[in-house]
């Protein structure tokens, strides 16, 4: 699949590498914006506040099937929206799924060794469901689907309760990363 990533930290280039190791065609969009015309799926994993100003330098956008991996930490969605995912969706028309905000990038390197499977959640279009789970898989996910694209506030503010736990050294509990003996 080709797949634009709109983003180069640790989000955006960690699901870059880690789907071109599964053989997708990445194209890695930074600030400075470009056409993702050519590809089949967009990711936007960009800070939360910064969604409204990619439309200005991001061109290709309409009718793509788009995963937003935002976060709105400290920050509201745009105004008249109750997310990132539906200003998104209202911005390109296209299948929109809400994705890759709730686990952390630092994992990343650390999938392909777990016992199991990480889940992630994703709430989103029903159009978007096969390459939602199918970026899902080949990252290395297990992709738990949660509900349409009106969850996606809430999965949006849900970040801060994950950000509380890892805070609290709850990090291995969710990903079960260690053997058995070091959890």
């Amino acid at each position: 699949m080709k797949i634009a990533v709109v983003g180069r930290g640790n989000v955006g280039g960690g699901l870059a590498d880690l789907w071109e190791k599964a053989g997708h065609e990445v194209q890695r969009i930074g600030r400075e914006g470009g056409d993702v015309s050519d590809a089949e799926a967009v990711l936007i994993a960009i800070p939360g506040r910064q969604v409204a100003g990619a439309f200005k330098t991001v061109k290709g956008l309409d009718g793509k099937t788009v995963i937003d991996a935002t976060n709105l930490v400290g920050a509201l969605p745009p105004d008249g929206f109750d997310s990132n995912a539906e200003f998104i969706k209202s911005k390109t028309g296209g299948p929109t799924a809400k994705s890759f905000n709730l686990n952390f990038a630092s994992m990343y390197g650390k999938i392909a060794g777990a016992r199991d499977a990480p889940g992630n959640i994703w709430c989103g279009d029903e159009e978007a469901r096969e390459v939602v789970e199918q970026l899902n898989r080949d990252a290395g996910f297990d992709p738990i689907y949660v509900g349409a694209l009106e969850k996606a506030g809430i999965q949006e503010t849900s970040v801060q309760l994950w950000f509380a736990i890892a805070q609290g050294g709850m990090g291995q509990f969710f990903y079960r990363m260690a053997p058995p003996e070091q959890v």
